[in-house]
């Protein structure tokens, strides 16, 4: 990417908190790349086509979506459109690039959802939830589709590709 280049971000305004740690942190890394930064809202599935229109319209060179959980229930529409307008996109969940989006870098919803049972088990057996220690989420994982990839014309690096922890050929 050139440093002239556009990145758009895609949020939802719906979260206010997530949307603005979000919009923050993109700007950073879009100064640090010298790079425009264009934000894109969506919060309902018109909105979702609506954003893309301003995307191409900005002639944006990636696109990173938000990892509000709005966007995992628009999997295959953000998919398809990223496709559409053959513009790289970087998703929150694995869920997206399985899917064939570009990539996903982000924590394991499965990983979330066990340990919520392994709480839940807790609970159950009398242990009181306010004496059960907070955590979040350790496992994070990079998840490249190569597919993608190739149809969109990218050469993805090999250092980059041996740190995936899922590659789809």
């Amino acid at each position: 990417m050139s440093p002239a280049s556009t990145i758009a971000v895609l949020v939802t305004p719906a979260n206010i908190a997530q949307a603005a740690i979000e919009r923050a942190t993109v700007q950073d890394a879009a100064r640090a790349l010298g790079a425009r930064l264009v934000i894109l809202e969506a919060s309902s599935p018109s909105e979702v086509e609506s954003a893309f229109e301003a995307l191409v319209g900005q002639r944006a060179a990636g696109l990173v979506v938000s990892g509000e959980i709005f966007f995992l229930g628009q999997r295959d529409r953000l998919v398809a459109l990223a496709a559409r307008h053959a513009v790289p996109t970087i998703y929150a969940y694995r869920e997206f690039p399985l899917a064939g989006g570009l990539m996903s870098y982000g924590t394991d919803i499965l990983d979330g959802y066990r340990l919520a049972g392994i709480y839940t088990g807790r609970i159950l057996k009398g242990e009181k939830p306010a004496d059960l220690p907070v955590q979040q989420a350790t496992k994070v994982e990079l998840v490249i589709n190569l597919k993608t990839a190739k149809s969109l014309g990218l050469a993805i690096p090999l250092p980059l590709l041996g740190r995936a922890d899922l590659v789809i050929g």
